[in-house]
């Protein structure tokens, strides 16, 4: 009797072959799963054409342009303020007087000693007192009368003599009286020429200089007893107080016209190197939170300074103030744009990796990355532009999810 497909003679043979699909199916999804399990999940970016700004960040002082500092002259004290701080002045507008008493005695004595040097010198320019120089003049006339009258005698004498009715001792008497005459008269006038040596009419002109030294300060003491504006401006730093005592030297008070300011800009010395005359510069203070002041670079940097335990370079700008928000003294957050350039394709910057010195990014094909060698310019914090390599809208890995090393031919998913 024939078999039919259901015979038991066939039934070990099915199974076998049932067995055997499903072997098959469980490595080739084995397979599968394996496969993916080798792809590395990598976080990724694409390349954007966008502007980029590479970029200095520091800090800087804003000080007045335009500054006026009033100290005490002396130690004295502060009899009236006539401001308060935070006020605005006028040009010539009185501040502040302080006692001037002591100051108005110290000119006085100075000024007396001056004109006491001051005659001392005329004298000693002129020869002596003007009674010196009149009695002086007068002997200066008797001794040339002298001096006249013996020259008249030698002369009748000598005539005598040739007729022999004087004596030769005569004669000699007569020019020894002479000689003494002229002598005399040379003395006098060398006296009234030149009484004082050299060295006397230095020292009297040194005392007169001296004097004119003490004078002088005496007379800047009293001046800056009252403190007057020297240009319209803003009272911005006022510790003398009314009543007050100050010493020698105290400030007093501080005028500045704020409508411009300085700021002082204190760049690393690494930086130093990038910045150039005209880059813009963006001013922030955390007190006004939103503000930015504009200003540009005025000159780079000559040296390169201490401060604190910073190398830095200083460059310094003049700031548009005119609501006078900018205060002197404050410490604020400065931006240098060292470099833009506007429509250009950029990375993120940690996709740009380096090896051999030679920039390249990790390209996104498909589910492989491919090493792909770029050039580069403008760089920043975040953000690195390139100039050749990419396209716009290609999409490159920046790191794994898992951190596993990634590289040329890693499979990938996302």
């Amino acid at each position: 009797m024939a078999l039919n497909g259901n015979s038991p003679e066939r039934r070990p043979r099915r199974w076998w072959v049932t067995a055997l699909a499903i072997l098959a199916a469980v490595i080739v999804l084995a397979a599968f799963v394996t496969h993916r399990d080798d792809a590395v999940p990598v976080r990724t970016a694409v390349v954007e054409q966008s502007n980029i700004r590479s970029l200095v960040s520091t800090n800087g002082k804003i000080e007045p342009v335009n500054n006026f500092e009033a100290h005490a002259p002396a130690a004295t004290s502060v009899r009236r303020v006539l401001v308060k701080e935070g006020e605005s002045v006028k040009k010539g507008q009185l501040l502040l007087v302080l006692d001037d008493a002591e100051a108005r005695a110290q000119a006085a004595r100075a000024e007396t000693q001056l004109k006491a040097a001051q005659a001392d010198l005329g004298y000693a320019e002129r020869g002596g007192t003007q009674e010196e120089v009149l009695s002086l003049d007068a002997q200066l006339v008797k001794a040339g009368n002298d001096r006249d009258s013996a020259q008249r005698n030698l002369d009748a004498l000598k005539k005598l003599e040739q007729q022999g009715a004087a004596s030769a001792g005569e004669v000699r008497d007569a020019e020894n009286a002479l000689a003494g005459a002229e002598a005399q008269l040379i003395f006098l006038r060398q006296k009234r020429t030149k009484r004082y040596s050299n060295g006397e009419l230095a020292r009297v002109n040194a005392q007169r200089a001296d004097a004119q030294a003490t004078y002088d300060a005496a007379e800047d003491v009293l001046a800056k007893s009252n403190v007057r504006a020297p240009f319209t401006g803003i009272v911005y730093s006022l510790p003398a107080k009314q009543g007050g005592f100050v010493a020698a030297g105290d400030l007093l008070l501080q005028v500045a016209d704020l409508r411009k300011v300085l700021l002082r800009a204190f760049v690393d010395e690494p930086d130093v190197g990038r910045l150039a005359p005209g880059d813009p510069i963006e001013i922030t203070w955390d007190a006004v939170p939103g503000r930015m002041w504009p200003a540009t670079v005025t000159a780079v940097p000559s040296t390169v300074k201490l401060h604190g335990s910073r190398n830095v370079g200083e460059t310094t700008s003049i700031v548009d103030n005119k609501d006078l928000k900018l205060l002197p003294n404050i410490n604020v957050g400065v931006t240098i744009v060292a470099a833009q350039h506007d429509n250009v394709l950029v990375v993120p910057r940690e996709a740009v990796r380096t090896d051999d010195t030679k920039p390249y990014v990790l390209l996104v094909a498909g589910h492989q990355l491919r090493r792909r060698e770029v050039e580069t310019s403008l760089s920043n914090l975040t953000q690195v532009e390139v100039t050749r390599g990419l396209s716009a809208k290609d999409v490159v890995a920046i790191n794994s999810w898992n951190g596993k090393p990634i590289g040329d031919l890693t499979k990938v998913k996302f």
